[in-house]
């Protein structure tokens, strides 16, 4: 998905590291950030716009939704979010 400088060969982790370090330096952000905090906050967002979390599962590489769900930090504006079926009957009467 990422091929490096070889095709046969994916982009290492320290480049990814050092195109971002030079992005974040080129854009003016002075916050020290990482790839992890980026990472998460991708999932998070997916998360918080509906997205299935076993879709986030998947393009994340996680072999088990545990790991998708701990990485989330499934946000308390999700939690509110959620409805008893008995509030949704007391809505339909």
């Amino acid at each position: 998905m990422f091929p490096g400088q070889h095709p046969e060969r994916h982009i290492t982790e320290r480049t990814v590291q050092k195109v971002f370090e030079q992005a974040r330096t080129a854009s003016g952000i002075q916050k020290k950030v990482s790839i992890h905090a980026l990472r998460h906050s991708f999932a998070t967002h997916l998360l918080e716009g509906g997205i299935d979390i076993r879709f986030i599962q998947e393009l994340l590489g996680h072999q088990s939704v545990r790991t998708t769900e701990r990485y989330t930090h499934v946000s308390v504006k999700d939690i509110r979010r959620i409805k008893s079926p008995l509030d949704q009957l007391e809505e339909e009467s």
